[in-house]
């Protein structure tokens, strides 16, 4: 009985394995830009990474965010889009180690918004590029000041 038992787990297991393997090679390599964007330490290598050109600055975007953040690890952040044709959002923190914090993908039809929390090393200024369909790059920035230990200095 114990032995059949193992059989079956077995089995399970060796095909859940495979499933698995066939799903992640149906998805595919990740794309190029991805490493090079997080890697990138400034925002003019970041914008290089999307492959565009010159990132032009846009009062259709909307980034919404503390302007006093208490807790660096957990700084909130939302981003809004109103450029036609938003194919991509991200976020980069000039200060931080690595400036891109976070790239989304947006598909077509979809409403251009997003909502994160980023981690800040320090006071910063922070950026929402914006990349269209048509390979323009568009951005918006605002200063985000961290205090150390949430004591408001």
């Amino acid at each position: 009985m114990d032995a059949q038992r193992r059989r079956v787990v077995r089995a399970v297991g060796g095909g859940s394995l495979l499933f698995a393997s066939r799903l992640l090679e149906a998805a595919g390599p990740e794309p190029a830009w991805d490493s090079v964007a997080f890697e990138a330490h400034s925002f003019a290598d970041a914008a290089r990474a999307f492959g565009r050109g010159t990132p032009a600055e846009s009062r259709d975007i909307a980034l919404t965010s503390p302007d006093l953040a208490e807790n660096g690890a957990v700084v909130p952040f939302t981003v809004e889009s109103r450029v036609p044709a938003t194919a991509h959002i991200a976020l980069l923190v000039e200060k931080n180690p690595w400036t891109l914090a976070v790239s989304f993908g947006i598909p077509p039809g979809t409403d251009p918004w997003v909502t994160t929390r980023v981690k800040m090393a320090e006071t910063s200024r922070v950026i929402a590029l914006v990349a269209t369909a048509d390979g323009n790059l568009y951005f918006t920035s605002k200063q985000v000041k961290v205090t150390a230990g949430g004591c408001g200095g």
